[in-house]
C-alpha cells in the first residue's frame, strides 16, 4: 500500500539514506524524528470584538550543525505531522546547500484568505510571544512559507525587536528591503528551480530554447518560474492554480497571466476553457514542474506522465513509489530538497548581511545562489551515478551527511 503520509515516507528515506552511509540505528533513531516540537494557542481578538484560539506548530529538527532554519506557513490544512516532515526537509535542504542551519518549521491553522489585515497582525505578533523562548538569530530563524509574505515577516520581527528590546532583524528573513531583506529574496525559489532545469536539461541534452514546460502551481514559486521560463524563450504550454489548469499547445502569454492573478495566485477563474489538474500533469512535455501541494504525482497517475525531466518545486509532490516508477522509466527527477534549495540559500544569505550590517547587490545574490545550486546538483547528480540509487535517495544522503557527522563529533550518539 502506497503511503501519503509525508512524515513516514520522510523517515523510510532518511533511515535508507542512514543505512547506506554506515550510521546505525542510535543515529536514525534521533534523526527521524525532530529533536523538540512546541504546540501553542494563540488568542486574537477578531474584528467582530470575539476572541478565536488559534492553534500553531514549530518544529526543530536538530541544531547539531547551526541554529535551525525554515518557514512560518499560514494554512487550514497545517498539522503536526506536516510541521515534523517539513523541518526535516529543510535539515536535508540546507545539508545539500552546506549551510550552517539545521531544519526548522513553522505553521498556523487558520485561512488568511478570510482574515482582515489587522488580524494578520495580531495573529502573526501572537504566534511570535508564543514561540518566542525557543527562537532567535542564533536559535532558530523562521521565514516566509505557504501564504506568508514580507509584511507578516516585518510585524513578526517587529513583535521579537519588543520583547527582546533590541532591533533583531536577524531574526527572521524575507523580510521588506528597507528592514534588512536581501534583494532577489522573493524569487529565490523560482530562481533555484530554474537553475535546476538548465542542469538537468544539459544531462538530458535537450536546449531550453523552444523546450515545452508545464508548472502545476501559479503561487510565488510557480510564477516567478513561468516568468524565467518565457524569458528563457521556453514555451510554458500548461498552468495550473487550486481551481483548475490552463494548456496552449503554442505556450500561454505569462505577462498577461501574472498581471491578472490574485495575490494567492488564482487566475483560471477568469478563463472558461481550462482543463484539469489531472490533464495538467499527463501534457506531453520536456519538464514538468509540480509547484503546488504534496503527493500529486502517485502510484496511479505516474505511469501517465509524459515528461522528460521532472523539477519539484513544491514540498512532497511525488510519493515513494511513483519515485522509483519514474526513475524505472527513463525520467530525471530532480527532488524538492534539492530544487526548492534557493529559498533558504538566499534567506542564508539575508541572515549573513543581516549579521555583518553590509548589504550585497542582486548581481552578487544570483551569482552566489547559482554557484551553490550548481554545486548541490552535481554533488546529488554524481552519487545518483555513483551509488546507482534515485535522485531523492541521493540528494538525502548527501543532505544529511554533514549533520549525521556533526552529530557524531558532538557525541550526541
Amino acid at each position: 500500500m502506497e503511503s501519503s503520509n509525508v512524515l513516514t515516507s520522510t523517515q523510510t528515506v532518511i533511515e535508507e539514506a542512514l543505512r547506506k552511509l554506515g550510521y546505525g540505528d542510535d543515529m536514525i533513531a534521533l534523526l527521524k524524528e525532530p529533536m523538540r516540537l512546541l504546540t501553542v494557542r494563540i488568542p486574537v481578538r477578531m474584528d467582530d470584538g470575539k476572541t478565536k484560539v488559534f492553534v500553531g506548530y514549530r518544529a526543530q529538527h536538530n541544531d547539531a550543525v547551526g541554529p535551525t532554519k525554515g518557514g512560518v506557513r499560514f494554512h487550514p490544512d497545517v498539522n503536526e505531522i506536516e510541521v515534523k516532515a517539513l523541518s526535516i526537509w529543510m535539515s536535508i535542504k540546507c545539508g545539500i546547500a552546506d549551510l550552517p542551519y539545521g531544519g526548522g518549521k513553522g505553521g498556523i491553522i487558520c485561512d488568511p484568505r478570510k482574515m482582515s489585515f489587522r488580524e494578520l497582525e495580531r495573529l502573526s505578533r501572537g504566534y511570535v510571544r508564543a514561540i518566542s523562548q525557543i527562537v532567535g538569530p542564533n536559535k532558530d530563524i523562521p521565514a516566509p512559507d505557504v501564504m506568508t509574505n514580507s509584511q507578516i515577516m516585518a510585524w513578526m520581527m517587529d513583535e521579537y525587536s519588543r520583547i527582546r528590546e533590541f532591533d533583531s532583524p536577524g531574526f527572521i528573513t524575507g523580510k521588506p528591503l528597507v528592514l534588512g531583506g536581501s534583494l532577489g529574496r522573493e524569487s529565490a525559489t523560482a530562481r533555484g528551480v530554474a537553475i535546476m532545469i538548465d542542469e538537468a536539461m544539459a544531462k538530458k541534452g535537450i536546449a531550453l530554447k523552444g523546450a515545452r514546460v508545464v508548472i502545476q502551481g501559479f503561487g510565488n514559486a510557480g510564477s516567478y518560474l513561468a516568468k524565467f521560463m518565457f524569458e528563457a524563450g521556453a514555451k510554458v504550454v500548461g498552468i495550473s492554480d487550486v481551481n483548475a489548469a490552463l494548456y496552449n499547445d503554442q505556450g500561454l502569454d505569462i505577462e498577461d497571466l501574472m498581471d491578472r492573478r490574485d495575490s494567492f495566485g488564482t487566475v483560471t477563474n477568469l478563463f472558461k476553457n481550462t482543463i484539469s489538474n489531472e490533464e495538467l500533469l499527463a501534457i506531453d512535455c520536456d519538464v514538468l514542474v509540480p509547484a503546488a501541494i504534496e503527493n500529486q504525482i502517485t502510484a496511479s497517475n505516474a505511469n501517465q506522465i509524459r515528461a522528460k525531466i521532472i523539477v519539484e518545486a513544491a514540498n512532497g509532490p511525488t510519493t515513494l513509489e511513483a519515485t522509483q516508477m519514474i526513475t524505472d522509466r527513463g525520467i530525471l527527477l530532480v527532488p524538492d530538497v534539492l530544487a526548492s534549495a534557493g529559498g533558504v540559500i538566499v534567506s542564508y544569505f539575508e541572515w549573513v548581511q543581516n549579521n555583518q550590517g553590509y548589504y550585497w547587490s542582486e548581481a552578487e545574490v544570483d551569482s552566489k545562489l547559482r554557484d551553490m545550486m550548481i554545486r548541490g546538483f552535481n554533488s546529488v547528480y554524481e552519487l545518483h551515478k555513483l551509488k546507482k540509487v534515485d535522485m531523492r535517495l541521493a540528494a538525502y544522503m548527501v543532505g544529511v551527511r554533514k549533520m549525521a557527522e556533526a552529530v557524531r563529533l558532538r557525541g550526541w550518539v
